[in-house]
């Protein structure tokens, strides 16, 4: 198969987790055979902080504008796939562009859908439009659960799946390193995760000083008042994931307020954090505990108090066990050939309307 894909970042993971589900993905996808082009918009922010300028996995090419993707148009209407990522700077302009040129299968892979869908609501969604999704042949979604019905009832998706973030499990994996930190938090600063990170994490920093801290992750404001036992880490490059997550005794996984709400929406921190091992503390939201079981595979806690409690126990066997499930399910491997899977069906519904016109 040959694919292209139009994403926000493959080449800079800098202040967002897209170039790591994209690499893991297109990873496995090519080592099944499949040749990949990814094409990425040319901006600042992320040619000042590329950590994977050269994939060996597929060709990586970046285009200044809209205008400068006609240079790819004759890759684009020769490919078998053709998939557009979301936030992708243009967006609708950019999926205008591909459903006019493209021959092969369109397909939205929304690795943000209940941001999506709230910005679709109060009309200031600027990568996706309704019109857009129902002329896309598949919607990925990085959200499952009753998301998948409304995308297909309210939106007139042609097929809309989920299309869970991945891991590599080779690269994500218990590292033989020093214990650091009791318990760390990797992610970009977010509004509305800091009162969770708050009470999670820098109130039981502050209860219990003889217990070490850190936070990893761009953006957060200076007027922060961190305490004396917090690290704090600005970018962390995704190379240093596995070991700052094995040198971590118990990690937090905090999660967006859509998607909380949305429900079957885990990140590709969890994934990632699962796969080294780490025991994870979570908030609570539906459809987590599909993917790893409660108190067998992963720890739900919403209140300070119940931190104060675990940093005092020894969870390491659910950590490991958490492992076993991502090796098993949620792997990178895994998603390459649900993906593939999906384009399939996506190509023989595509081949009915051809005919039936």
């Amino acid at each position: 198969m040959k694919l292209v894909v139009l994403g926000l970042s493959l080449s800079s993971s800098w202040g967002n987790g897209h170039a790591t589900t994209y690499r893991a993905l297109l990873s496995a996808f090519a080592e099944r055979g499949h040749d990949i082009l990814f094409l990425e918009r040319d901006v600042p922010w992320y040619a000042g902080q590329r950590d994977l300028a050269a994939p060996d996995f597929c060709r990586l090419a970046f285009y200044d504008d809209l205008a400068a993707l006609e240079d790819w148009r004759g890759e684009i209407a020769a490919a078998d796939a053709v998939i557009v990522g979301s936030y992708v700077p243009d967006g609708i302009a950019v999926g205008q562009w591909v459903q006019r040129h493209a021959r092969g299968v369109t397909a939205f892979y929304d690795i943000d859908t209940p941001v999506t869908l709230a910005a679709l609501r109060e009309g200031t969604c600027a990568y996706l439009s309704p019109e857009l999704i129902a002329g896309y042949d598949l919607y990925c979604s990085f959200t499952g659960g009753p998301t998948l019905d409304l995308l297909e009832e309210r939106y007139g998706s042609a097929m809309a799946r989920a299309l869970y973030c991945s891991v590599d499990t080779r690269a994500y994996r218990p590292m033989e390193v020093p214990r650091q930190w009791d318990l760390s938090y990797l992610g970009t600063y977010s509004a509305d995760r800091q009162p969770t990170l708050e009470k999670l994490l820098i109130e039981p920093a502050r209860l219990m000083p003889d217990k070490r801290f850190v936070v990893a992750g761009p953006q957060y404001p200076d007027d922060i008042d961190w305490p004396a036992n917090v690290e704090r880490i600005e970018h962390l490059p995704p190379a240093d994931h596995p070991a700052f997550y094995s040198a971590s005794r118990y990690t937090l996984n905090v999660t967006r307020a859509d998607m909380i709400a949305a429900g079957w929406s885990p990140s590709v921190r969890l994934f990632e954090a699962a796969a080294c091992g780490t025991t994870i503390i979570s908030d609570v939201w539906p459809g987590l505990s599909d993917l790893l079981a409660p108190n067998r595979e992963i720890i739900f806690a919403d209140k300070t108090e119940q931190m104060l409690v675990f940093l005092h126990e020894d969870k390491r066997a659910i950590g490991a066990a958490a492992r076993d499930r991502i090796l098993a399910a949620h792997g990178a491997d895994a998603r390459a050939a649900e993906l593939e899977q999906m384009i399939g069906e996506a190509a023989l519904v595509r081949q009915r309307l051809v005919a039936a016109e």
